[in-house]
């Protein structure tokens, strides 16, 4: 008798299995053919809460961006049927969700084609997948989070623009007396960004914020990204001195054509 109650009260002092309090609601994506590499990565973000698909081809990799539903991709630059630079750039066409590159490459040639086809981040290899996890919450957390479509994340309001530019942030979209501009994620964000206020200066830290890259990349990736935005708006019109410099401060939008 005395052992069955000593039973019943170990039972209701036995702690109740807890609803996971921090279910998973963000998925990333990860295209890396070096399983090591990948094993350890997958580790470190489901420490940190996130969820890691992993294929080693760049053509699974695309084939699961277009059906999917990913916040995040992480891809590697070396891939046995293809090159992340090559499946960043067809990803961008119908998707704006943030990427981070893994390569070997160190030449910084690599790293400034990685920003200007619209990367958030270049990490080189070796690398910490602590750290990586947590560029990841970074660059997530400047994205605004799961965006639940795709990667396209509509404005509350539609802001006030200078006459030349259009931007269309449901579609996100910008075009420039009405022709569409090609434009990167980063590309996209900074030239919202500086629409929304025209004439405000903006600092090189701002931009690289309102676009979402991470704290790790350099403030010169944003001049980069400035440049080819004069390139882009000097084709459809030649005339406006559209992005102004402000040595030592920024950059800012024209307001007017004048």
């Amino acid at each position: 008798m005395h052992s069955a109650r000593l039973s019943l009260s170990a039972k209701l002092r036995a702690p109740r299995p807890r609803a996971d309090r921090n279910p998973v609601t963000t998925s990333i994506l990860l295209v890396e053919d070096d399983r090591p590499i990948a094993d350890n990565v997958i580790l470190a973000l489901a420490r940190e809460n996130l969820d890691c698909r992993h294929v080693a081809l760049a053509a699974e990799g695309l084939a699961l961006l277009r059906a999917g539903d990913f916040d995040l991709a992480i891809l590697d630059v070396g891939l046995p049927d293809g090159n992340g630079f090559d499946l960043c750039r067809t990803l961008h066409g119908f998707s704006d969700i943030p990427v981070i590159f893994l390569t070997a490459r160190s030449d910084e040639i690599d790293r400034v084609v990685g920003l200007e086809i619209g990367a958030d981040d270049y990490v080189l290899k070796p690398f910490s997948p602590r750290e990586l996890a947590a560029r990841v919450k970074t660059i997530l957390r400047r994205a605004g989070g799961k965006s639940g479509n795709g990667g396209i994340r509509p404005a509350a309001a539609q802001p006030v623009t200078p006459a030349f530019i259009d931007v269309d942030a449901e579609c996100a979209r910008i075009a420039c007396r009405g022709h569409l501009l090609d434009l990167s994620r980063a590309e996209y964000l900074m030239l919202k960004t500086l629409a929304a206020r025209p004439e405000k200066v903006f600092s090189r830290a701002e931009l690289m914020d309102a676009a979402g890259l991470a704290e790790a990349s350099l403030e010169r990736s944003v001049d980069t990204h400035i440049k080819s935005l004069r390139a882009k708006l000097a084709e459809c019109a030649p005339e406006i001195d559209a992005i102004r410099t402000h040595r030592g401060l920024g950059y800012s939008l024209a307001r007017t054509a004048a």
